[in-house]
């Protein structure tokens, strides 16, 4: 992940949210989470969640978050020709500046899934590819998770390094522990990076 360093002390980790926007409560969550601890974050949103629930992405750019993209339909862009590649990010760009009148600059493909189509498509559109170097696997969390919550928490804390790409989902689980989880990251002296002070020029790593 690359880090304005100027700007940012070495323990800071990236806070990153995919495939919203879906519902208000859980949004409103981890919104009024990020909010108590002034912290920003990604927000990768799918194209066909814009669609049926505008208002949440406006209101994620109204609370003063950031909105990347994350295609269309969630698909596996790696395995897709060059048009239905362009579509699918071509469309996400189209459709967040429609709601919030700003395009994206960042970009994260669905499965971290890319063949070079994606890679240039990406940049003709000015939007710096991105994945994750921490996944919490609150997507991966079944029945059998009886505390989904602290799930969530130990395994951020167990990848836990300076520069963090964390990546989460809109979930109960997690809006339900991101308070907790961003307290225990600073109690270890972590801070958190705004991602609007991310170098756009430089490639972000996995």
């Amino acid at each position: 992940m690359p880090i304005d360093k100027t700007k940012s002390p070495d323990k800071v980790v990236l806070l990153t949210f995919d495939d919203g926007p879906k519902e208000k409560v859980m949004l409103t969550r981890i919104l009024d989470a990020l909010d108590k601890h002034h912290a920003k974050a990604i927000f990768f949103v799918n194209g066909y969640r814009i669609k049926a629930h505008p208002e949440l992405l406006k209101l994620i750019d109204d609370r003063g978050q950031v909105i990347g993209n994350h295609s269309y339909d969630h698909i596996m862009l790696g395995k897709e020709k060059e048009a239905k590649i362009r579509d699918q990010i071509e469309s996400v760009q189209k459709m967040v500046h429609d709601v919030v009148g700003k395009t994206p600059v960042f970009f994260r493909p669905p499965f971290a899934s890319a063949n070079d189509a994606v890679h240039q498509i990406a940049k003709e559109n000015d939007l710096l590819f991105m994945t994750w170097s921490n996944g919490s696997l609150d997507w991966d969390l079944g029945k059998n998770v009886k505390n989904k919550p602290q799930a969530v928490i130990d395994n951020v804390m167990k990848q836990l390094h300076p520069g963090s790409n964390i990546l989460m989902h809109e979930l109960e689980w997690t809006s339900e522990t991101l308070d907790n989880l961003l307290t225990q990251l600073e109690a270890k002296g972590y801070s958190f990076v705004d991602p609007n002070s991310i170098e756009l020029t430089t490639a972000a790593a996995k």
